[in-house]
């Protein structure tokens, strides 16, 4: 009886892969599998280390490090300056000019990059006297030269659709990331033990990608005008700059309204709450947007488009309110009961995840449609709307408070944009699915 209960679940299983391939969910389907499949294996290292944080550290360190990385990741976000998407979208034929230009902007950028996480950490070693925070962001700045030689390669290999050899980079660089953190943990419970694992994975990261999609600058290829690469470029990370802003600038509103002590206590519950999820929407974007790109502009896309959001919408949302309804259960017999005041923090906190899913939709349609000084003004609509929300919080003393802010902040602002956005997209007639034009040509 059970042995025919469970032919019975994998026959229902077998027919809802058939019955979603056949309505086009095929390439979503099987890229999320393959990011899933990566994100159930960090996540469980992932809360591993979360645990031995919770357990090792004081929210006063943990708060230091969160000082630092936030700093390192709106750097950081900055070197996605449109020319991996311009790679993407790029036509066959100017390919590989389009490459070797991307190629020398990125490197140029990476440098400018550099320069500037120096300067953040002199500012906050000699103006605002955290200099572990200062040190930690310098030595985090070698990051940068990792990505820029393996920029080119990644996005070829997002254009091409490798969607399972990039899941494996990104759990296996996740994956080495926590591990490493939890054993400095263990023998050095420092700020450093959260940031150094950033630095030495980062060379594990360039290794599988070259080795994912190989590629070499073709000198006979020429270039594309950097004038083009670089008013393309400006848009995006004008975007790109707005979201780091919006996702990491509510650590440094913390810590400045209410102290190192409540930003790592804010920082922990972050993580616990929307880790998951928006490593999850990230890799979401990363599947949406070629589909999006591939398909013809129009009808077509505009059908993409509404698999894209069904897809979305039932893969995230019941996993969203089962973490949220959860937290005051799993928050202090996972962490330790010395966490569970926070559970309510973090169960607020779980709820971001679907105005990020939101704003991931929106920021892929618009990019697929050329569009990407919209997406910019979009990103600079939340950033805003996310981090007042969180001010005005932060400003009653309440982290509850000031979560609350962030989630009502970033769902007015997704909300507003898609309406406006992906409204008129999804009210186009759908066209005719390729199986069935020659029946009526």
């Amino acid at each position: 009886m059970i042995r025919a209960g469970a032919d019975l679940l994998k026959l229902r299983a077998a027919m809802l892969r058939s019955r979603l391939g056949a309505r086009g969910f095929g390439p979503l389907v099987r890229g999320l599998g393959a990011y899933g499949g990566a994100e159930l294996a960090t996540r469980i290292v992932r809360l591993l280390a979360t645990i031995v944080i919770a357990r090792r550290l004081a929210p006063g360190i943990v708060g230091e490090a969160a000082l630092a990385l936030s700093v390192f990741e709106i750097v950081r976000v900055l070197e996605r300056t449109g020319t991996g998407q311009r790679i993407v979208a790029a036509a066959s034929a100017e390919l590989s000019a389009t490459c070797n230009t991307a190629a020398r902007v990125c490197w140029q950028w990476t440098l400018v990059l550099t320069a500037l996480q120096v300067g953040a950490a002199v500012v906050l070693m000699l103006y605002f006297h955290r200099p572990v925070s200062g040190e930690i962001l310098i030595v985090l700045s070698g990051v940068y030269l990792f990505m820029a030689a393996g920029h080119v390669p990644y996005h070829l290999a997002v254009r091409e659709g490798l969607s399972a050899s990039l899941a494996r980079i990104s759990a296996s660089q996740t994956i080495a990331d926590h591990v490493l953190t939890a054993a400095l943990l263990l023998a050095w419970p420092s700020p450093w033990s959260l940031a150094l694992p950033k630095l030495i994975t980062a060379p594990l990261w360039l290794v599988m990608v070259r080795r994912a999609r190989t590629w070499a600058p073709d000198p006979s290829a020429g270039t594309i005008p950097l004038a083009g690469m670089w008013r393309f470029s400006a848009k995006v990370l004008a975007s790109e700059a707005m979201m780091a802003l919006r996702t990491q600038g509510d650590n440094l509103i913390i810590a400045a309204t209410m102290g190192t002590a409540s930003l790592g206590t804010y920082y922990f519950a972050f993580n616990a709450g929307l880790g998951i999820i928006s490593s999850l929407v990230s890799a979401f974007g990363l599947v949406a947007f070629p589909l999006l790109c591939r398909a013809g502009a129009g009808a077509e896309r505009g059908q993409v488009l509404r698999r894209v959001m069904l897809g979305g919408a039932l893969a995230f949302m019941p996993m969203v309110a089962v973490q949220a309804l959860a937290a005051p259960w799993y928050v202090p017999l996972v962490f330790g009961r010395q966490w569970g005041f926070a559970a309510p923090l973090i169960a607020i906190l779980c709820l971001a995840g679907l105005p990020l899913l939101a704003s991931s939709m929106t920021t892929c349609w618009l990019r697929a449609e050329g569009k990407v000084g919209r997406d910019a003004a979009s990103s600079a609509l939340a950033c805003v709307a996310a981090l007042t929300g969180v001010y005005f919080g932060a400003r009653t003393g309440s982290l509850r408070a000031a979560a609350a802010g962030l989630v009502i902040g970033q769902s007015l602002a997704a909300l507003i944009y898609a309406i406006r956005t992906l409204g008129p997209a999804l009210r186009r007639p759908a066209s005719i699915e390729p199986a069935n034009r020659e029946h009526f040509a």
